[in-house]
Order: C-alpha cells, then sequence, then structure tokens
C-alpha cells in the first residue's frame, strides 16, 4: 500500500543505470500541460498510475465517486497486453517493447478499476498478465522477471483479491504468493520482520516497508479490500512450520515496536540526518489495524494526525490517499483529520468529482452523501524517494 511505491521502485531501478528520478512537488491545481483527468500537477513520469490509482481507491474507500475523466484517464494507460506502465504519455500509440511496464502500476491499477466498477475485462486482462509474469517462486519483482520482492508480491496480491481471484491458488512451479512472502520473513532473533528483497549474497535485512505491505498481503487483503482485523499484535514467535497468518503476526509486532518510542517510523537516507517517515508510517497503521483494529494503530494513527498535514500538502494526491487509506483502517475520520478533510484536499487534486447533480441515474445513497461532501472542492505523489533497503 506504498504511495510511491511505483515511483520510487523505479527510482531505484533507475539508479542502477545512473540516472536520478527528479522530485516532483504538488501544487493546488493541474497544470495545463498535463491530462484533464490526471491528480496533481507533478511530472507523472514515474508514479501517474500509482498516484491515480491510490486516488481512485481512497475515494472509493470513503464512497465518494469520482469524476469519469479521472477514472477513464486510468482506464487509457492499460497496453493491449492487460500491463500498465508508470505513466503513458500517448495512449494513442500502442505501447512497444520500449514502454517499460510494471507489476506495481498493473497491480494497484486492477484494484482501482475494480473498485470503480464498470471495467471488468481490464481487470481481468492485467491480471491475467500478472499471472503471466509470476515468478517460480510464487512472488513478483517490480518489472517482469525481476527478483520476488515483499512489495511487489504483496500489491499483486491485492490485485488477485480485488479482481475476485484467490492468491492461494495463484501457483507458479507449484508455488503461491504467499510461499515467496513467507521466503521474505525473517526469524524471530532478527525481529519478525520482513526484507524488502535478499542482497546479493542472499541476506534478509528487516525492512519497515516491505514489512507494512507484507503484513497486509500475508494476511490475503490488498487497498481495495483491507478491514479491521481482531488479533492482538503479540510478541514475535517463531514457528516450527510458520503460516502466512505467523509471518503477518510476527510482522505487525516487529512494527509496533518500532512506532513505540516516537509514535513513528524512521527514514534513514544516505547523506542525511534521520527524520520521520510519512509515507511508511501511515504504511504501518494500516498494517497494524489489519493484523490488531484500531486499538493496534492508535498511537502511530494519532502522530500522523497532529504532524502530517504540511508532508501531504507538499506531497499531493498519493499523500492525501495513503492518509485516507490510514485513517479509514485505523476508525479516524478522513474527514476530519487532525483538522484537515482529507477527501476535500485530495478531490481538489483532481477534476470534479461526480455528484447527485451530475449522475442521478441510480446512484447509491453511500456514493452520493460521499460525492456531497466533496462538491465544492473545486477543480484542481509523491516521490518520496525511500531507499527499501535502508529502511530501519
Amino acid at each position: 500500500m506504498n504511495v510511491r511505491r511505483s515511483a520510487a521502485v523505479l527510482a531505484a531501478t533507475v539508479a542502477a543505470f545512473g540516472t536520478a528520478a527528479p522530485a516532483m512537488a504538488a501544487s493546488p491545481s493541474p497544470s495545463p500541460s498535463l491530462p484533464s483527468g490526471l491528480y496533481g500537477s507533478s511530472d507523472p513520469t514515474y508514479d501517474g498510475v500509482w498516484r491515480q490509482s491510490l486516488a481512485l481507491i481512497a475515494l472509493y474507500r470513503v464512497h465518494a465517486e469520482p469524476a469519469r475523466a479521472a477514472v477513464d484517464w486510468l482506464a487509457g494507460q492499460q497496453c493491449e497486453s492487460g500491463a500498465f506502465p508508470a505513466f503513458r504519455a500517448n495512449p494513442a500509440k500502442a505501447c512497444d517493447a520500449k514502454l517499460m511496464v510494471d507489476t506495481n502500476s498493473t497491480a494497484a491499477a486492477a484494484q482501482a478499476l475494480s473498485a470503480v466498477g464498470g471495467h471488468g475485462t481490464a481487470v481481468t486482462k492485467a491480471v491475467t498478465w500478472l499471472k503471466s509474469v509470476q515468478n517460480k517462486d510464487g512472488g513478483w519483482g517490480y518489472t517482469p522477471g525481476g527478483a520476488s520482492d515483499a512489495n511487489s508480491t504483496s500489491v499483486v496480491i491485492g490485485a488477485l483479491k480485488a479482481s475476485g481471484d484467490d492468491p492461494a491458488k495463484a501457483l507458479k512451479g507449484g508455488r503461491s504468493p504467499f510461499d515467496a512472502l513467507l521466503k521474505l520473513s525473517l526469524p524471530c532473533a532478527d525481529g519478525g520482520a520482513f526484507a524488502y528483497q535478499p542482497d546479493k549474497k542472499g541476506k534478509l535485512t528487516a525492512n519497515a516497508d516491505a514489512t507494512a505491505a507484507a503484513v497486509v498481503g500475508a494476511l490475503g487483503q490488498g487497498m481495495v479490500s483491507v478491514k479491521a482485523g481482531d488479533k492482538k499484535n503479540a510478541a514475535c514467535i517463531d514457528a516450527a512450520r510458520p503460516t502466512p497468518e505467523d509471518a503477518a503476526a510476527n510482522g505487525s509486532a516487529y512494527l509496533a515496536k518500532a512506532v513505540a518510542k516516537d509514535g513513528h517510523l524512521t527514514s534513514a537516507l544516505p547523506g542525511s540526518e534521520n527524520q520521520p517517515d510519512y509515507g511508511n508510517t501511515a504504511d504501518a497503521v494500516v498494517a497494524l489495524a489489519v493484523q490488531g483494529g484500531p486499538a493496534a494503530a492508535r498511537e502511530p494513527l494519532a502522530w500522523l494526525e497532529h504532524n502530517s498535514a504540511k508532508w501531504a500538502e507538499q506531497n499531493g494526491p498519493a499523500a492525501y490517499a495513503q492518509l485516507i487509506l490510514a485513517a479509514e483502517a485505523g476508525g479516524a475520520d478522513p474527514g476530519d483529520f487532525g483538522g484537515t478533510d482529507l477527501v476535500k484536499q485530495l478531490t481538489a487534486t483532481g477534476p470534479a468529482p461526480v455528484t447527485a447533480s451530475q449522475d442521478d441515474s441510480g446512484t447509491s445513497v453511500w456514493w452520493m452523501v460521499g460525492a456531497g461532501l466533496a462538491a465544492g472542492a473545486g477543480i484542481g505523489f509523491l516521490l518520496s524517494n525511500r531507499n527499501k533497503r535502508k529502511q530501519p
């Protein structure tokens, strides 16, 4: 559920070739040079599909129907193969081998289009493509053929769940996505966390971002389906034959310990001082709530309520979407999150949402209520550039 996963992973990928991903800042309204249906005004090259998907999913979670232009923009990014790139500048032009497609953008888009409805064919094509690039260990890497990682595998589990598929039955070489996640879980002696992926020597290193994603994935949930759990975040326990639920419980215990001191996770980036990691803290809130219910996420959620407004304003739609998902999972009010109406702020970064007067053909009461709250917001991601391998 990482707000900038698609962008950050791509940034890490291109960094290997000496190319740095540009930093992007949000502004109050979309730039005239960008597609009218796109949320945010920053360069969408590395995160357009990702941030659009999160925005649509967040609005779905609070029963607010997005503008058709926003949904159409996302649907138009899909390639004929079923895959999605991070951004497709010219949707009228067929995708070719030069256009990089990835599992994160595809899985997030599949979840978003499943949530808004009416795009069953597109969702099926996306999931079919994802299954075609599944690794023999049962997991997925960011790009087809890349080594499986916890984040990519978890977001694909969410796509499978949203499409109606059983992730446990998505097998490659007899292995499921849950088998891949179990391979990335650390024993209690190393904290019980999940690693992003093994290093070149096969060593696993605890990673907070990967752990937050994997807790949700190991429990078979995703951004659309996430719901609060009722299991306490007990101390880490090494089982002789751990199940995905065991690994999720241990990962949750790791996160609970990581946020206990300051109420948030900390980002450790090369060449800079340690600082609060807002995005990963929001991810941790969702993971803790999915495992142990809202009470388990109370402290980091409260910290976000008091401290995340400026971060979200600077980073735009995906940041607002991520906070909405954290608030909704943790039992807070996205409409009054530390004094900020997250739904209003999110909708203000994109095309005006649907209201009852715009579409009265069978619109449900909940859609109407959510859209009414967002109406008047006006017309209006986030590259937190976190290095997964250097998370605490």
